[in-house]
């Protein structure tokens, strides 16, 4: 039995919503870098429209991270989706806190 012994047999899978609240922050984070990039090429002035865009990114990350939380509070899911949302979640409340604390976007 020796070749069974290195591998764990459990019923546990990865959250739906864990996934959906990943790929959410990773839709937040291209958008909050293309206002960035956007801005830089035009010398700083940002659009009405990219504005929007890391609002919006702000809101979906508010949601993923709800997403993030429920799935890492069902114990028979792995981890790694829930801590990974929820860090990328938080890096983009993060971004969009300092765009506007600065001013901006």
């Amino acid at each position: 039995m020796a070749l069974f012994e290195k591998y764990k047999f459990t019923n546990k899978r990865h959250s739906l919503r864990s996934i959906m609240a990943v790929n959410m922050a990773l839709i937040g984070l291209v958008a909050i870098a293309a206002a960035v990039w956007q801005g830089y090429q035009n010398n700083g002035v940002v659009a009405l429209q990219h504005g929007a865009a890391v609002c919006l990114a702000v809101i979906m990350s508010v949601i993923g991270l709800c997403m993030a939380i429920a799935g890492r509070l069902d114990p028979n899911r792995y981890r790694i989706f829930p801590d990974l949302g929820i860090g990328l979640n938080l890096l983009v409340l993060a971004c969009g806190a300092v765009f506007l604390f600065f001013g901006t976007i």
